[in-house]
């Protein structure tokens, strides 16, 4: 029988971090500001977190663009940072149709929160 020690000895957690600044254009003095997505994965749990704008009803889209992924939204955290941003965290267990590289769920989950910020 192995001690705890050695089966958390023989995990392997993989994490991508996907972050871009704020960009500024010449037509817009405000700047858009794009969200920053970190993803880690242990086993067959998914820890996501996002920092963005506050936008309404940002949070049922983030939960539904995970979901349509095969992830099972486990548990979700939102915190106020500042006036403008949110920073988000989702905890998400990978159902059986899920086959994607960890790289691959930050594009595709950036992609889809840039539809609707």
């Amino acid at each position: 029988m192995e001690t705890l020690e050695e089966q958390v000895a023989k995990r392997t957690v993989e994490s991508i971090k996907f972050v871009k600044k704020t960009q500024f254009h010449e037509d817009d003095s405000h700047g858009c500001q794009y969200p920053e997505i970190e993803a880690r994965i242990l086993d067959k749990d998914v820890l996501i977190r996002i920092h963005c704008q506050t936008n309404k009803g940002c949070i049922s889209s983030i939960i539904n663009e995970v979901e349509k992924l095969h992830l099972s939204v486990i548990n979700s955290n939102v915190f106020p940072f500042g006036q403008a941003a949110l920073d988000i965290t989702i905890v998400a267990r990978m159902e059986s149709g899920f086959s994607m590289t960890l790289n691959d769920l930050v594009k595709t989950l950036r992609q889809g929160l840039l539809m609707f910020m």
